[in-house]
């Protein structure tokens, strides 16, 4: 018989991660995340306390893969980068994004914070006083998280099943042109989002906004 690796926290938050992709958030238990390691529940406990440390262990994980900008680049370039960064590492672990929002983790690791202290000191190089780096902090987060909800719940969430109905199809079939005409003429533009090209021109408007509003 093989010898069984033995179980660290590493390993016990990959699996984690790979069952709630798999299942969602709801699916992911301490007995499922057991079962799916061949080991009772009881033994998980050595590695992490509970179902919320696994969650934020989970997305410190994920918050690592983010790249940090060069010091060296101007302050928008690096707002740019660290955002488009956040967006593209999060858009690859959908429930970690869910799980923030929901208030369900909140990764406090040095390595998971290094990337929003980048973005607070690019901001503040700006010339942003406290009350400017909150607001523009705070539309750089609505629009990393409100752009990564929509793709998997709204307009731009693909299809996951064959034959499913999009929302875009669900309101072209009850909207009335004539009641709703404007919203029925962008209906299937709206149905034909590409969500990385569309955040990054929405980054842009929003880093065109900031560089007029920024003191220096």
């Amino acid at each position: 018989m093989a010898r069984r690796e033995p179980l660290n926290r590493e390993k016990v938050l990959d699996a984690a991660l790979a069952l709630a992709a798999a299942e969602g958030l709801d699916g992911l238990s301490m007995r499922k995340l057991a079962k799916s390691l061949g080991v009772e529940a009881m033994a998980l406990y050595n590695h992490v306390a509970n179902k919320t440390d696994i969650l934020d262990g989970i997305a410190a994980r994920v918050y690592a893969e983010i790249e940090r900008p060069d010091p060296a680049l101007p302050w928008a370039e690096r707002v740019r980068a660290t955002a488009l960064s956040f967006y593209r590492v999060l858009s690859r672990h959908p429930v970690v994004p869910l799980a923030l929002v929901t208030d369900q983790a909140n990764p406090t690791t040095l390595r998971a914070l290094q990337p929003i202290d980048d973005l607070i000191g690019a901001l503040y190089e700006a010339g942003l006083d406290d009350d400017g780096v909150r607001q523009a902090l705070g539309a750089l987060n609505g629009l990393i998280f409100g752009s990564l909800l929509l793709t998997t719940a709204g307009f731009a969430r693909a299809h996951s099943e064959p034959g499913e109905t999009g929302h875009t199809e669900i309101y072209l079939r009850r909207v009335d042109p004539a009641k709703l005409p404007h919203f029925s003429r962008a209906l299937p533009a709206l149905g034909a989002a590409r969500p990385e090209q569309d955040f990054e021109r929405a980054l842009d408007l929003l880093l065109t906004g900031l560089t007029a509003a920024a003191p220096s």
